[in-house]
């Protein structure tokens, strides 16, 4: 009974010292890092920081056109602040990432507030260096990530651009910062729970653990607690902005904070798209045009594949499939997107599609804007997209698209109706193919009422609008009496 007692008071005391321990580390981070707020109120530095975590601002994707309009919605509404973007590209300048943003998103920024702070430990937010238990170790190296932010500089606004949740925690209480979210896509969802459940594979669940019934139910635990304690950081959040009603029902739901989640659709370039003139009638070609960045879940394979259904729909009409091109245009992050660009090109030639399929990596936006003009038909495979800015560049622009029947483009963006139709919507590669054949063998005048209906539909998805959203959004931690 001894040792019994004696094993209890040794845990006790391990414990206790390790909540002490614990607690002196928290409170001499928080010393360190408030000095720095210290240090410029001494200084006489009286400007507002804000700062803005983006470790990939300059990917050139929706979401870096997210991060810029809101700093250019920052430096119209707000005097007296210093913007701050924390990044990861170590690679290029701060001017170069600017120029990149101005001539891809064809904005203006006032340069003369705007700084950025690298951070080295961008790596540790990288998927390729978990094998297994991905989102949580995406999840813990963001937190290294953000102690590495705050020991840079500590503002007094944070906002997340990109959904990084467990990085909240870390400036909200280690910081003492007044924290604002823009989340694009919950890092876990219940669509995602569902179908480990069914034990159904894709890119964020293997084909051996789908196959393996104990390993389903490992990942199946795995996942409950981990929406659990992703909930417990994002209600951090002071101000949670979502942007479609998919994502709004997942945060909302995992969150449980809707008296802090607004719904602020992400803004799309619909004014200039909407004025360009068609080109596709004196193009020889007829451009069924794919663009979004080289990532596994925007399902490029979907895409060759529905081209490859496509062919065997079009069997008896040639002449008609020699005219057919698809033209995938999209940007790359780094080394893993080229290289699955690479595997794209090969599976094209597998399908025995090489010469009617054509990739344009990185293009300056006047080149994207050529792809829309002599384009017929949008393609767009994700499944569960949380919007789809491409979506509605491409409706913008006068394309007939066709997108996946789920997530944003379903319950925001595309409308099936008859009398209504601004699009259509798909499942698997067959479906995308007789939607593509179906547009193709429509009158004219079908085709011309359903592009007259996807441009009419699409001002509400501006960047006027969003501006306006965001900014009431974010009031309630920028009006804030702390700051006045």
């Amino acid at each position: 009974m001894t040792s019994f007692y004696f094993r209890v008071y040794v845990l006790l005391f391990i414990g206790s010292f390790s909540l002490i321990g614990f607690l002196t580390v928290f409170l001499l981070l928080r010393q360190l890092i408030n000095s720095q707020k210290h240090k410029r109120r001494n200084n006489k530095d009286t400007d507002r920081y804000i700062a803005l975590l983006h470790p990939y601002c300059n990917a050139g994707g929706g979401g870096e056109r997210v991060l810029w309009c809101a700093v250019r919605a920052l430096q119209n509404k707000y005097d007296g602040i210093k913007l701050f973007i924390y990044t990861g590209d170590l690679e290029v300048t701060g001017e170069e990432i600017l120029n990149k943003a101005e001539r891809t998103f064809n904005l203006r920024l006032d340069r003369g507030t705007i700084n950025f702070v690298y951070l080295k430990k961008r790596k540790w937010v990288e998927a390729k260096r978990y094998p297994y238990f991905t989102l949580l170790g995406q999840s813990l190296g963001s937190m290294i990530m953000a102690l590495e932010a705050l020991l840079s500089l500590q503002p007094d606004v944070f906002v997340d651009t990109m959904g990084y949740a467990f990085t909240y925690p870390i400036f909200a209480y280690v910081g003492g910062c007044k924290i604002g979210c823009y989340t694009h896509y919950p890092t876990i969802s219940t669509d995602m729970l569902r179908r480990v459940q069914n034990q159904m594979s894709s890119y964020n669940n293997r084909g051996y653990v789908a196959k393996n019934p104990f390993a389903t139910w490992i990942k199946i635990v795995y996942y409950r607690i981990f929406s659990k304690i992703y909930g417990i950081v994002g209600r951090c959040a002071d101000t949670i902005m979502v942007n479609s009603s998919w994502t709004e029902n997942h945060i909302i739901s995992l969150w449980d904070v809707p008296y802090k989640t607004h719904r602020v659709y992400p803004p799309c370039e619909v004014s200039h798209l909407r004025k360009l003139q068609s080109l596709a009638s004196a193009h020889e070609k007829i451009i069924i045009l794919s663009v979004g960045q080289f990532r596994p879940e925007k399902d490029h394979p979907l895409q060759l594949q529905a081209m490859y259904e496509l062919r065997t729909l079009l069997n008896k009409d040639e002449a008609l499939w020699n005219r057919l091109r698809l033209m995938i245009v999209g940007s790359c992050r780094d080394e893993e997107d080229r290289e699955r660009v690479k595997n794209m090109q090969d599976f094209a030639k597998h399908l025995s599609l090489e010469n009617s399929v054509e990739f344009l990596v990185n293009v300056p936006y006047q080149e994207l804007i050529q792809c829309y003009q002599i384009a017929t038909i949008g393609l767009h495979a994700m499944w569960n997209e949380h919007f789809g800015i491409s979506v509605v560049d491409g409706m913008a622009a006068g394309l007939i698209m066709v997108a996946n029947r789920s997530g944003g483009p379903l319950m925001d963006i595309i409308e099936t109706s008859e009398g209504s139709q601004n699009g259509y919507l798909a499942i698997d590669a067959y479906d995308y193919a007789r939607c593509i054949a179906t547009i193709l063998y429509n009158s004219r005048e079908q085709n011309s009422r359903i592009r007259d209906a996807a441009r009419a539909s699409v001002g509400r998805f501006s960047e006027k609008e969003f501006e306006s959203g965001f900014l009431r959004a974010i009031s309630p931690i920028m009006d804030d009496k702390e700051f006045q």
